[in-house]
């Protein structure tokens, strides 16, 4: 970076002075570097603009090179070597307001997992009793992390590869892995987007399709159970017409049989995605100064239809018995290791830190943004959201067990994605102005998706831009086209007869322990080797103030050991994956593991890497990696006549705009 040196000489009586940035001008002295809390305060009291207060030189010269200026000194004064850096980068892309910031975090945290995953692992963990768990997870693991990422974003203002070179160069190939992962869930969650835009473009008639049994893919064992049938009885071997039309008009998985026969490609499915990337595309391309606008839409519309449909399912016959049963307590079941271990990775894949999209997004924040707040505003809207989702969903689920003449447990048996498409899908059908209720229902699950897909490929363009930016800044537009396209290519296979069980096998193996396994480097990386003090002190350096004793734990150690706990969990019981009647041989297990290990891979291989191309002794190649070269002036090379004080900032890469 091309910068010019200023050398201002001031007098110093006491105590240390702490420095501060304006306008891009990073001005620095005596004391920050020390570790701890201190005073933020000088003898003039000068205020700035991020709450510190400064105090003004006694006397400065600024001049193309370096140079010193003299002045008296009373005896026994300090005299102060200040550095001042200009960068002579391109500025920054920032928010156009707040609100873009806050409601893209939130579309990004509240996703279809919100939806599906939350209200199902509840009521299977003890119903009530499973916030108990859910809530300590969250206050001691999830938030933490969550706001970690936040503030090591905006207070580096770089993506996920190119943040690693200001805490810790060896580690860089977590922020390639990230971007590895992204890729992945972008090859299959946005076919789940798919799925709800063919149910949405088939909702608009007057007779849903998937309330009758006359239909070219229906079957026999098709039963039309709907709440003026009270003549036709269900039975174990029934099924609604709203399953088979998921399973054979939509999915068309009767067509596979299993991983190793997917089939041809859904040409209705392949179109129905192409629109999806298309809206993608055209949302993310400028940058966050327009998907900044449009999550305005599709972070609060799912909202609004959350709130109808619980107003609507609350009055349903039957819903109460929904609700009891997913509320309903049960203390035995937090004996089980089990449930802990649901609630642990629940909050933790309903916040979504080490995806890389909250670095990104904090990275275009000002710099005295209260990311502190931010964080805690955002992360309890995800967890009520979950929580109120819980209603809208059991409701429903309780007058489909009303109508059927069954336990509530036996109507929810399904889980995932299957809970919406077939269970809720059918649940609308019989409601009055069912129309109405399906189309803004499907345009929801569409929206939470977007949201999610907006923030995920973010974080891959971001990350991606801040390493290359001579090659890629000025052909975003391009770089945002070529990755769209390469997303699409990959999704082809979930977009085959048999592309529901490849979803399934990404969700299950692909993407979740390897994200982990990264976080956990990560929570490392920050709190052990760049250092908990070092990290609390750019914190207050930011925000004013300094983090609490809770923060600091949480992140030396109570974070590490919630993440190993997850991890080692995962391993020691690993997930019995089936898929309808479909169950996963051995092989495919080998596979998901060989998918995951694919992205994790890049950690250990960029370290070998680095330490091969690393310059000078054992000592220094080590400091350099693992902490960063931490940068030194000789008071020799400057023509002072006087003692002088000279302390550099520690971080010596960073740039820090308002």
């Amino acid at each position: 970076m091309d910068t010019k040196e200023m050398i201002e000489e001031e007098e110093v009586e006491g105590e240390e002075e702490v420095t501060q940035q304006e306008n891009g001008r990073l001005m620095l002295a005596d004391g920050l570097a020390d570790k701890g809390p201190k005073s933020l305060t000088s003898s003039s009291g000068q205020q700035v603009s991020n709450g510190f207060t400064t105090s003004a030189p006694q006397s400065s010269t600024e001049g193309p090179g370096t140079g010193a200026s003299s002045g008296g000194t009373a005896p026994g004064g300090l005299r102060t070597l200040v550095v001042q850096q200009t960068s002579l980068e391109r500025p920054r892309e920032t928010w156009s307001k707040k609100m873009d910031f806050l409601l893209s975090v939130i579309g990004y945290a509240v996703d279809l997992g919100n939806v599906w995953r939350f209200p199902y692992i509840c009521y299977q963990n003890g119903g009530g009793a499973f916030l108990l768990p859910y809530l300590l997870m969250a206050v001691f693991g999830g938030v933490p992390l969550f706001y970690m990422e936040l503030a090591l974003g905006q207070f580096h203002r770089s993506g996920c590869i190119s943040i690693w070179k200001h805490i810790c160069p060896i580690f860089k190939g977590i922020g390639f892995a990230i971007c590895i992962i992204a890729l992945y869930i972008a090859f299959y969650y946005n076919t789940i987007m798919a799925w709800a835009l063919y149910y949405l473009l088939s909702s608009f008639r007057s007779t849903l399709p998937w309330t009758t049994c006359t239909n070219s893919w229906n079957t026999v064992n098709c039963n039309r159970y709907m709440s003026t049938d009270h003549n036709i009885s269900w039975s174990n071997s029934s099924t609604s017409p709203a399953e088979e039309f998921y399973t054979r008009q939509v999915l068309q998985v009767h067509l596979s049989s299993g991983l190793h026969q997917l089939g041809s490609v859904s040409w209705q499915l392949a179109l129905c995605l192409l629109f999806i990337f298309t809206i993608v595309y055209f949302s993310i391309w400028k940058g966050v100064k327009t998907s900044g606008k449009v999550v305005w839409v599709t972070a609060t519309f799912p909202y609004l239809v959350l709130l109808v449909l619980l107003i609507r399912g609350a009055t349903l016959p039957g819903a109460w018995r929904g609700v009891v049963f997913y509320l309903k307590p049960d203390w035995e079941k937090l004996l089980s290791t089990t449930v802990w271990i649901d609630a642990a990775a629940q909050i933790f894949f309903s916040l979504g830190p080490g995806f890389g999209v909250l670095l990104a997004f904090a990275s275009y924040n000002p710099f005295h943004n209260n990311c502190y707040k931010d964080a805690l505003v955002t992360s309890s809207v995800n967890c009520l959201t979950s929580f109120l989702s819980g209603f809208v969903i059991f409701t429903v689920l309780g007058y489909m067990a009303e109508m059927r003449k069954q336990d509530v447990d036996t109507v929810a048996k399904d889980a995932g994605p299957s809970l919406l498409f077939i269970i809720y899908a059918e649940a609308i059908a019989n409601m009055p102005a069912a129309t109405f209720f399906a189309i803004i229902f499907f345009l929801m699950i569409i929206m939470l998706g977007l949201d999610s897909t907006f923030a995920g490929l973010e974080g891959v363009i971001t990350a991606m831009l801040d390493e290359f930016p001579h090659v890629l800044v000025k052909r975003r537009e391009w770089f945002v086209f070529g990755l769209v396209c390469v997303c699409y290519l990959g999704a082809l296979s979930t977009l085959t007869y048999g592309g529901a069980f490849v979803v399934k096998l990404f969700e299950e193996y692909a993407t979740g322990p390897a994200v982990i396994t990264v976080v956990l480097l990560e929570v490392i990386a920050v709190s052990w080797f760049y250092g908990t003090s070092r990290f609390c002190n750019d914190v207050q350096v930011m925000l004013g103030f300094y983090p609490g004793c809770f923060w600091r734990v949480c992140w030396v150690a109570i974070c590490p050991c919630f993440l190993l706990f997850i991890i080692i969990s995962f391993l020691a019981f690993p997930p019995e994956v089936r898929l309808f009647h479909y169950h996963y041989p051995a092989w495919t297990t080998v596979l998901g593991y060989c998918i995951g290990v694919s992205s994790f891979i890049c950690v250990p291989t960029y370290m070998v890497y680095h330490l091969l191309n690393a310059k000078g002794t054992f000592k220094q190649v080590l400091w350099s990696c693992v902490f960063g070269i931490v940068p030194t002036i000789p008071l020799n090379s400057f023509p002072l006549n006087t003692t002088t004080t000279a302390t550099i900032y520690r971080y010596k890469y960073q740039n820090v705009h308002d």
